[in-house]
């Protein structure tokens, strides 16, 4: 069984629709082609529609910033995929994650997605990066950070990175509150 992460309330800037076929998500995706900041999030038949903000976009960004500071220190080869789509109607399912990254190769998936929540819908994104393999995905919610390792095709909430298990993820929880971005990465960088 998937253990899904606590769902945040959902917000004014997040709307669900039910009943949506992937022909029809297809052409809503279309409608909304020219507008910027709007994620979609399909799962059998469940269709979120998200707004991103500037604090959704802070956060993920300082979380990019201190991850790759922390894999070029430690000579970790990485390939940043950003929010590139993930998921097909085969699976019945896709996502832009907020960000992604492909370790020591490339590869057509992702090791490990990020995803910042601000506000979210009752759509299980999980079980999307499930469907697609994505060994590892972390959640930064409430000025926490919570990591999920696929492990014998479920998900697991643990207590480290799998990929990264020399990463101290309280130690960049705490960058990633810290109130300045850049003095964060440059503390970061110099603890290293």
């Amino acid at each position: 069984m998937i253990i899904a992460p606590e769902k945040s309330k959902p917000a004014d800037n997040y709307l669900i629709l039910s009943n949506i076929s992937w022909e029809k998500f297809e052409q809503i995706e279309i409608t909304f082609a020219d507008v910027e900041g709007v994620r979609f999030v399909y799962l059998d038949g469940e269709l979120g529609i998200m707004i991103l903000g500037a604090k959704h976009e802070y956060y993920k960004r300082t979380i990019s910033l201190l991850l790759e500071a922390y894999l070029r220190a430690t000579n970790i080869r990485f390939y940043s995929g950003g929010s590139a789509t993930l998921g097909n109607k085969n699976i019945t399912g896709r996502k832009e994650p907020d960000e992604s990254y492909r370790l020591d190769n490339k590869k057509e998936i992702p090791d490990l997605v990020i995803e910042v929540i601000i506000s979210s819908g009752n759509i299980n994104i999980l079980e999307i990066y499930r469907r697609i393999g994505i060994p590892e995905v972390w959640f930064y919610e409430d000025g926490g950070l919570t990591v999920y390792s696929l492990i014998d095709q479920q998900y697991n909430k643990v207590n480290h990175s799998n990929l990264l298990p020399d990463l101290n993820l309280e130690i960049v929880t705490e960058y990633i509150n810290h109130p300045d971005q850049y003095d964060a990465v440059t503390e970061l960088v110099n603890e290293l």
